[in-house]
């Protein structure tokens, strides 16, 4: 789990990086985010990346329900009195809902983007280059859609917060002398990744209504 979860980590700053072209203005917006679609597609070593990202998802799946499964049965004797809530967070408590709503957002989100990228014709920008900013702005364009991302990235964000915690543990960073920095450092990266995925898409869709 940490392992998987310290590269999807790694990955989701490429690839906020990336997503930044959608906050230039037109028509670099358009040619800026085209071009780096097609960088991410027709590069080999991307490409290699891409594979290792999609068996870290499907691991990182796996090893949760494993994770879940243990946990319930572990836990599976009730108890008349129950203080965990005061000595563990929410979202630690919670990864198994926070997790099955990021799961169901990436089906959702590899379906409206991945695939209509890969799978389907789309039309090219004036380089050449498949026009997925156009197919972007007009999903960001539905104000549901937008309210479904950022739920689901509130959801991200807890996840993230647990999961960096619980990683620097089992990496053995979590040591008395800097916990405090380790716990600074997950805020910040959360409150990065979390913020920042946020503002793309209410920033098209006021671009565009």
């Amino acid at each position: 789990m940490a392992g998987t979860g310290a590269f999807l980590c790694f990955f989701l700053v490429i690839h906020i990086l990336g997503n930044l072209q959608l906050l230039l203005p037109l028509p670099e917006a358009r040619t800026q985010f085209n071009w780096y679609s097609h960088l991410l597609s027709g590069n080999i070593i991307i490409k290699i990346v891409s594979y290792v990202l999609y068996f870290s998802i499907l691991a990182h799946i796996f090893y949760a329900m494993l994770i879940t499964i243990k946990n319930r049965r572990a836990n599976g004797r009730k108890y008349r009195y129950d203080k965990r809530g005061a000595a563990s967070t929410w979202q630690s408590r919670n990864m198994g809902l926070l997790g099955t709503i990021i799961l169901i957002f990436l089906i959702i989100h590899f379906k409206d983007f991945w695939y209509q990228y890969k799978f389907t014709h789309v039309p090219l920008d004036e380089k050449g280059n498949k026009d997925l900013y156009t197919i972007v702005v007009e999903v960001y364009k539905q104000w549901w859609y937008v309210v479904i991302y950022e739920v689901s990235l509130i959801a991200l964000g807890f996840h993230l917060l647990h999961g960096f915690h619980s990683a620097a543990r089992t990496f053995g960073l979590y040591h008395p002398k800097y916990v405090r920095w380790v716990k600074i450092a997950g805020w910040i990266y959360t409150g990065i990744i979390t913020l920042g995925f946020m503002s793309m898409p209410i920033y098209v869709y006021l671009k565009n209504v």
